[in-house]
């Protein structure tokens, strides 16, 4: 039978939606040492086949990761990759056997010799074979965000023909929505550029040199139908309190964020004063011009505090010369092998190093360093990065109060207050998923009738 018009219309309705699908399955093994708010993430996940999951560090995505993986082995009969930044993959391999399920290392191409969890780093992807893996799961996927980057598109194109799919991190950046278009199209979703084009519209501000930024913004109609959107691939929490779940076992101590200035000894080329840089020109300048007199600071921090302490430099030569104030210290830098990063990581995370100097790209992502509470850092303008390095130390299982000292010039100041600024859209954006989220899990069809319906007389037959 030919449908009528206004089924043709709900269908047409549907289709523009860009709402998904289930393309998943029901969970084989959901084991009891999860928390209840994993368990229900876990299974939405699994039943949804490729979804995401935005969870704040500490919210255990590890553990979650590798029952999803789990369960896809025992469904696919085939290998599940777990792809991480670097030293994470020693990591996760440590979680599964603590919970008792078997992953094996790799970065060498080489698979395993009986079916199951192949956890490699990114950086190594290119050597495997996407067709012997069932399912993938992207650890720290915010490591895709560019759209234009190199990683992205090998990521996107290992993951073209895995059916399963599944990508945990943080809370998204703050206005991030470049991060969650690239999350789309590795799922197999929305490209990123229709993404784009359905929900926001192009702007191009130029200054009076003909010079101008490229900026995108809600279409008029679209903020809702977006968030909505999201919501039908992805979860987002801060606390299980997001999901409806008791937050008892998950509040943490304080954290202590103490921003420093420090005067420079030497002014900005044409300066009288001391006044906030204006530019990325003028920053760098004065971020050079400071050095020193930062890294004194920093160092003093890092040399008070009877526990261990990572000091974050953003440039070579802060680096270089914290490691020349520090004693105790090892710098992991840029310049290293994959090998030589991972070993001196693994060896901060065992205890084995009190001080660490490194950049936030090399080791903010991932790793959990509960044992050290203290830190030190040269900020800049990425509250996401800013986030993160912080985060390594404040989440679940830190027992002490952290402190943070963000140290900065005279002229640095602006980094802070766009940090400050970015935290609150930050806020705002949850605050938008987890309304939406909220409404979509509403959103639920069922057969339960509580009250027995009654017959009228003119209706019951007649004896």
């Amino acid at each position: 039978m030919k449908p009528d018009r206004s089924e043709q219309y709900a269908g047409f309705v549907r289709k523009k939606s860009q709402y998904i699908n289930d393309k998943g399955f029901e969970p084989t093994w959901i084991p009891e040492w999860l928390h209840d708010f994993q368990k229900f993430l876990v299974d939405w996940s699994i039943r949804k086949g490729r979804s995401a999951i935005f969870a704040d560090c500490g919210m255990g995505k590890t553990p979650m990761q590798l029952v999803w993986a789990q369960n896809v082995v025992e469904k696919t009969g085939k290998n599940v990759m777990i792809a991480t930044p670097i030293a994470v993959g020693a990591q996760t391999v440590a979680e599964a056997a603590k919970f008792g399920i078997e992953a094996m290392r790799s970065r060498d191409g080489k698979m395993p010799a009986t079916t199951g969890i192949v956890v490699t780093n990114y950086e190594q992807l290119h050597k495997y074979d996407p067709s012997r893996f069932g399912g993938v799961v992207c650890d720290e996927s915010s490591s895709i965000k560019d759209a234009k980057s190199a990683r992205k598109a090998t990521v996107v194109e290992f993951l073209r023909t895995v059916p399963y799919r599944f990508l945990c991190t943080a809370t998204a950046a703050p206005n991030d929505y470049w991060e969650l278009g690239t999350s789309s199209e590795a799922l197999g979703l929305l490209g990123f550029r229709d993404m784009i084009t359905t929900f926001f519209k192009q702007e191009t501000q130029k200054d009076g040199l003909g010079w101008g930024r490229t900026k995108y913004r809600f279409r008029g109609h679209a903020e809702d139908p977006f968030w909505a959107w999201v919501c039908s691939w992805a979860r987002s929490l801060r606390m299980p309190s997001d999901l409806g779940f008791d937050d008892t076992n998950f509040v943490l101590p304080e954290l202590i964020e103490r921003e420093i200035v420090v005067q420079s000894s030497m002014l900005r080329s044409g300066m009288l004063l001391a006044i906030p840089a204006n530019g990325m020109r003028e920053e760098r300048e004065e971020r050079r011009n400071s050095l020193r007199e930062r890294c004194e600071k920093a160092a003093e921090i890092s040399m008070a505090c009877e526990g261990p302490c990572v000091s974050w430099c953003e440039l070579n030569p802060e680096a270089d010369l914290m490691e020349q104030l520090l004693t105790d210290v090892v710098q992991v830098s840029g310049s290293m092998s994959d090998d030589a990063k991972e070993e001196a990581l693994i060896a901060f995370s065992r205890g084995q190093i009190k001080r660490l100097v490194t950049k936030p790209k090399i080791g903010a992502w991932g790793l959990n360093w509960q044992h050290c509470h203290d830190t030190t850092v040269f900020p800049s303008h990425s509250f996401e990065q800013y986030y993160q390095l912080v985060r390594r130390f404040y989440r679940f299982g830190q027992k002490s109060s952290v402190t943070a000292s963000i140290i900065v010039s005279e002229g640095e100041q602006g980094i802070t207050d766009s940090l400050k600024r970015k935290k609150y859209q930050l806020n705002r954006m949850f605050e938008g998923i987890v309304r939406h989220m909220k409404d979509c899990m509403s959103l639920s069809s069922t057969d339960f009738f509580p009250t027995k319906e009654e017959l009228p007389k003119w209706l019951s037959s007649s004896k």
